[in-house]
């Protein structure tokens, strides 16, 4: 055989190694579950850490297995979110934080990566599952959020399960409030101006933040969704919205760049658009997932301001954080698979 022919065919035969190398190496989906950023795990006993651990676990593998199977990142965000909606242990959905009238008012939203489409409610008072609430604004109307009482009448209209207001108590949440409620009633907090008092009355230390849920995904098709749910701030008054339920500012996502949910002090992240603000970095600056993050949570947000997580379209995954702590959980195509909030496991991102 010609020395130039063999030389031919040894290169193509690399060529098609590495070729071979780089689709296998490459990731088809990921996933990343948050679970309110605020508290850390050496707050709460051995028995509450591990039913936290547990469930973040049970999620991932629920969003595991629709994206494996090929089923769409839209699915896979709303199927872990509900599911997150549905343990008392988070702050959305059952669980939920009392408001100032002792009532819940919950928000959610929902975005598709492939075009930009989505959904939001905020301040719903008797929808099971806000989430799914969210996507159905996105799919049955021309709107993006729906608020109060008129988001509870669509819901009502699109006969998605509905329960009373106290279906979301629970005592752990009841005692949350009772807590603030007292701090509120502190006379030495009387004399100061509205703005300072909430500061005051609202710590991390009672978990007036701890558990909105959020998740992102990358589907087999290549589509990024993200989604966001949370009963919002311990004792909101005046109805009260956060991030959560604001494209742009808790949610985003775009096929372009990546799929973000954001977990924290809500009017910090609307401020500076935060979810968004990831996306644009890689657009237009074009640098990597990990530092834009990185570059939001030091250099924009306040200290302690929250957390975020987020999947660029090659399946990349970050979840940082500025609190105490911050339940999270990813999983890929590449056999990653992994939750971390444990106090006694080892856990390198703890701050």
């Amino acid at each position: 055989m010609p020395r130039f022919l063999t030389s031919l065919l040894l290169v193509l035969a690399m060529t098609l190694q590495a070729s071979g190398q780089e689709s296998k190496d490459k990731i088809t989906y990921a996933l990343a579950i948050h679970g309110g950023a605020g508290s850390s795990p050496g707050m709460f006993s051995d028995k509450a850490n591990q039913q936290r651990y547990d469930a973040m676990e049970a999620a991932l593998s629920t969003g595991q297995k629709i994206l494996a199977q090929g089923g769409t990142s839209l699915d896979a965000v709303e199927a872990v979110v509900r599911g997150l909606e549905d343990d008392p242990q988070f702050n959305a959905g059952r669980g939920a934080v009392f408001n100032a009238d002792s009532k819940h008012e919950l928000d959610a939203s929902i975005m598709d990566g492939s075009n930009l489409e989505c959904g939001a409610v905020a301040g719903v008072t008797t929808i099971k599952n806000p989430i799914s609430l969210a996507r159905m604004v996105m799919t049955e109307t021309n709107h993006v959020l729906l608020s109060g009482s008129g988001a509870d009448l669509f819901g009502k209209s699109m006969k998605v399960p509905q329960v009373d207001n106290t279906w979301f108590d629970t005592p752990a949440t009841l005692k949350r409030w009772k807590k603030i409620q007292e701090k509120r009633d502190n006379a030495s907090l009387k004399h100061q101006s509205l703005k300072r008092r909430d500061l005051e009355i609202v710590d991390m230390d009672t978990g007036s933040y701890m558990g909105t849920v959020g998740c992102v995904a990358l589907d087999q098709h290549g589509n990024l969704a993200a989604a966001t749910s949370t009963g919002g701030m311990t004792n909101k008054r005046f109805g009260r919205i956060g991030d959560s339920p604001i494209i742009a500012a808790g949610t985003y996502a775009n096929n372009q760049t990546c799929a973000v949910s954001c977990t924290g002090i809500g009017e910090e992240f609307i401020r500076r658009a935060v979810a968004y603000d990831v996306a644009a970095r890689l657009k237009y600056q074009q640098v990597p997932l990990q530092k834009a993050v990185n570059e939001i949570l030091t250099n924009e947000l306040p200290a302690e301001a929250g957390g975020i997580i987020a999947i660029d379209k090659d399946g990349e995954i970050c979840m940082e954080y500025s609190t105490k702590g911050m339940a999270r959980a990813a999983a890929d195509s590449s056999g990653r698979f992994e939750v971390l909030w444990h106090k006694d496991k080892a856990d390198s991102q703890q701050k």
